[in-house]
């Protein structure tokens, strides 16, 4: 199996027919699940998971099409909606004997999270989301030549095939680009770690493009039902983002309270990868999130 977070110990979790999550676990407690981003699996975690599992259950998947997880092809568009990857991450936690349980998601894993808050109300008590708006909003913000920052939004959202060969074809440079660009402290990923970042990517290209292709396709009309519905997060919500300057923070509170009832954001100084650049402050946020 591919590396893990040390003290814990991984096994897979069938999550549906014919698919398997890798799934690290350690600690006792109430149950916490933490989700990964892009282009990362759950070593992502390994510095947030040791000390939250000292007093919880702490639950790290590598999620459907990333790291040591299956990669279903798929076939109908639906494989890699957010409601199939959060109904996974549900199955997960009821294999390993918890029915409800607090979520916290970073990036691709944040916008699980958001998804499976807002289909599952009554076993997620807790969420937190890291540096990401809800997918309906992204789109909406994204406009003009600010949008260039979001590129692979748009190369990703292409129709199966172009994509697929172009980041093959250079897989290493487009995955490393983003681990590049998107960290404040470039220390903050080792060698050894990028390395196991950049092999699980290129072995989940058509994975990677397909979760990316549901988020400009599938993922937005369920988000748009559930706005024109008026649906809402109802537990505890936590967010933490970067600071992108004036403009953005009022933006981004205001987009995350239309989603959210008991919201606390807070704009945090490290880069993208803040869990592995800035570990303390996104524990004491977790914390506070499993407080309230």
């Amino acid at each position: 199996m591919a590396r893990t977070i040390p003290g814990f110990q991984q096994q897979r979790v069938e999550v549906a027919e014919g698919v398997a999550l890798s799934v690290a676990v350690a600690g006792a407690g109430s149950p916490v699940v933490l989700l990964h981003g892009f282009p990362q699996t759950h070593l992502m975690w390994r510095h947030v998971a040791a000390d939250l599992a000292a007093d919880h259950t702490v639950i790290c998947p590598d999620l459907r099409g990333y790291g040591a997880s299956d990669k279903p092809a798929d076939t109908d568009g639906q494989a890699y909606s957010k409601r199939t990857m959060a109904a996974d991450v549900v199955a997960v936690a009821r294999a390993l004997g918890h029915d409800r349980f607090a979520l916290v998601g970073h990036d691709r894993g944040g916008l699980v999270a958001i998804r499976a808050g807002l289909d599952f109300p009554d076993v997620v008590t807790h969420l937190g989301a890291l540096d990401i708006l809800p997918m309906l909003d992204s789109w909406e913000v994204l406009h003009g030549t600010s949008a260039a920052v979001a590129f692979h939004l748009y190369l990703m959202a292409q129709p199966p095939g172009l994509p697929e060969a172009m980041i093959s074809a250079s897989a290493d440079a487009f995955f490393g680009y983003f681990l590049d660009i998107w960290a404040n402290d470039p220390d903050a990923i080792p060698a050894d770690v990028r390395a196991e970042y950049l092999d699980a990517c290129r072995a989940a290209v058509p994975s990677i493009v397909a979760d990316y292709r549901a988020s400009a396709t599938v993922d937005l009309e369920h988000d748009a039902a559930d706005r024109d519905a008026g649906r809402k997060l109802g537990m505890p919500v936590a967010v933490l983002q970067q600071d992108w300057g004036p403009g953005f923070s009022e933006a981004a509170v205001a987009r995350w309270s239309a989603w959210a009832s008991d919201l606390d954001h807070t704009f945090v100084s490290a880069g993208h990868f803040m869990a592995e650049e800035a570990p303390a402050e996104v524990l004491k946020a977790v914390r506070g999130l499993l407080a309230r």
